[in-house]
């Protein structure tokens, strides 16, 4: 029985098969389920621990059908390319819930912050579901929590960052987890075993790595900001140590992922995100999970207010999800609604939520600003013929960005110009 108690509330924690609520749409989800099962079920789906972490944290991410290693524009790149925080606008702080399912939830809380190139963050996310255990006789003799816990701390750095080159971003994240397996009851009478959950408990160390690219691709519009991101991640590499206070072992397998994604704004207000994950078992390479495929298309009604809508098929296991986003004064609220086709009778629904509020660029628009009036300055001086002062005008540029290319070429286009004059005036000085 006490077996069979630990196998109920396993099934429970990691499963997640059971609706928070639903629509009746069994009539036309009924082929599809028969489809998609039939063509992408996975046989090692959930033979790995800590599923928890395969859970979004909500709200604008999940509406993209979470395709966003390729993006990771925002707060959210913890859980898909830790390269991210380098390039960041902005320092930002957030809030997310996501409603799952089975009368669980996820909570997290997240800050990050980036100065110049270098980028960091932290993240602290919990998972939970109720867990009640009854007697024989149907009567409640127990009830806690089972929760995963996870803290996430980040750093990134963008080498080479130019005006022309952004740079390449790489980073990582340093995670452990927590895996809290409350005490059940002895079977004769009723009472909790001390350290009886302790055992099936876990604790884990894992680690995330993320490159991140950005150019110009057709782009038919002006701004500073490349179109096209391309992202590669590996997350979740570790190992986790279970059976404590009865032999601690490290025999099961972390949800360790190789994902590759991709993010172009096709026009300002429109951007289209993919992406293309394969799980890796590193316990046992043969027992790895089915590839998964997710794409996602974001567009900004008005400077404020943006809808978004995405696709993820994951094993047999498709998912649509739809959201908003609103920007108030520094701070977006984002909204997801998710259901899923095929994993039950009824779709599995659920609404997830995140708030985050920008706390500034730490100045860089501002000396942005100034770089640009050196330039221009700059060119005004090179086109009336005062390259002396041009190149003054370039060189204070460089002093607040070193990199700043149109200041370099054009330092070295007066210079070049400089040394055609004076060797056109020695020529005439012989003669």
């Amino acid at each position: 029985m006490m077996k069979l108690r630990v196998l109920a509330l396993s099934i429970v924690a990691v499963s997640f098969v059971r609706p928070v609520f639903s629509l009746d749409l069994t009539g036309w989800t009924d082929s599809l389920s028969d489809l998609f099962d039939e063509q992408f079920i996975d046989e090692n789906e959930g033979t790995t621990i800590f599923r928890s972490l395969n859970i979004p944290v909500g709200g604008r991410t999940e509406s993209l059908a979470t395709a966003f290693t390729g993006l990771s524009d925002d707060i959210s790149f913890f859980d898909y390319n830790p390269a991210a925080s380098a390039i960041l606008d902005n320092t930002e702080i957030a809030v997310f819930h996501n409603a799952w399912i089975a009368d669980s939830a996820m909570e997290t809380v997240a800050g990050t912050r980036r100065k110049g190139n270098l980028g960091m963050g932290a993240q602290l996310k919990c998972f939970y579901v109720p867990f009640t255990e009854y007697n024989l006789y149907g009567e409640r003799v127990a009830s806690s929590y089972y929760s995963e816990t996870s803290a996430t701390a980040n750093i990134a750095y963008n080498f080479l960052a130019g005006y022309y080159f952004k740079g390449l971003a790489v980073g990582a994240n340093i995670r452990g987890a927590w895996r809290n397996v409350p005490d059940y009851t002895d079977n004769q009478t009723d009472e909790l075993i001390s350290g009886s959950g302790l055992e099936q408990s876990a604790l884990a160390f894992m680690a995330d790595v993320g490159i991140m690219l950005r150019f110009n691709l057709a782009k038919p519009f002006a701004s500073r900001e490349p179109n096209l991101r391309i992202g590669l991640a590996m997350n979740n590499i570790g190992v986790a140590l279970t059976g404590f206070g009865n032999g601690v072992t490290m025999d099961d397998a972390l949800p360790t992922r190789l994902a590759a994604g991709l993010s172009y704004r096709i026009a300002p207000p429109l951007l289209f995100t993919a992406e293309f994950r394969k799980p890796l078992n590193l316990q046992d390479i043969s027992k790895s999970g089915r590839w998964s495929v997710g794409g996602g298309l974001e567009a900004t009604v008005t400077r404020f207010f943006a809808v978004s809508g995405g696709f993820l098929l994951q094993g047999g296991n498709p998912r649509i999800s739809i959201g908003s986003a609103f920007d108030i004064k520094g701070v977006q609220l984002s909204v997801c609604y998710t259901f899923d086709l095929t994993s039950s009778a009824n779709p599995v629904n659920h609404i997830s939520l995140g708030a985050k509020l920008r706390l500034g660029d730490q100045g860089r628009a501002e000396r942005q600003k100034q770089i640009d009036a050196l330039y221009t300055q700059g060119l005004e001086y090179n086109a009336a013929g005062n390259l002396e002062k041009a190149i003054m005008q370039w060189n204070q540029a460089l002093q607040l960005d070193k990199r700043f290319d149109p200041a370099i070429d054009g330092i070295k286009a007066a210079r070049k110009s400089l040394e055609l004059y004076r060797h056109i005036a020695d020529i005439q000085s012989l003669d």
